[in-house]
C-alpha cells in the first residue's frame, strides 16, 4: 500500500534549527506529524537512543520501527511525500469542461 499507515513522529528539542526546517518541509508537503520534545520526555529520549545509537542530532523522524532518520533530510521527506500519495491522486487531472465554463 502506498499510504503512510502509521503516525509520523518528530522527536525534537527546543530552539532546534533543523527541527524547524523539518516542520516547514513536512507542512509544505501536507504530511501530518506529531512532535515529541526530547527535553521533556525521558522515555522518548530512551526510545530514540534504542532505535539507533548513532543518531547524534535532532530531529529524529520516525515513520515506523524500520523507517527513521536523524537531522533535516529533505530527500527523506520527499520520499515520504511520494509514498503518501495514492496512485489515483497522482493521476487526477482538472476538468476541462469546468475550465471552459469559467
Amino acid at each position: 500500500m502506498n499510504m503512510i499507515e502509521t503516525e509520523l513522529v518528530v522527536y525534537s528539542k527546543p530552539n532546534c534549527v533543523q527541527c524547524n526546517a523539518t516542520y516547514r518541509a513536512l507542512d509544505a508537503k501536507g504530511i501530518p506529524y506529531r512532535v515529541v520534545d526530547l527535553s521533556e520526555d525521558a522515555n522518548a529520549l530512551e526510545y530514540v537512543k534504542d532505535l539507533d545509537s548513532t543518531y547524534m542530532q535532532a530531529p529524529i523522524v520516525v515513520v515506523d520501527e524500520h523507517d527513521h532518520w536523524s537531522g533535516f533530510r529533505p530527500d527523506q521527506i520527499e520520499r515520504i511525500a511520494k509514498r503518501a500519495i495514492l496512485p489515483s491522486d497522482a493521476t487526477r487531472r482538472p476538468s476541462i469542461a469546468g475550465a471552459a465554463e469559467g
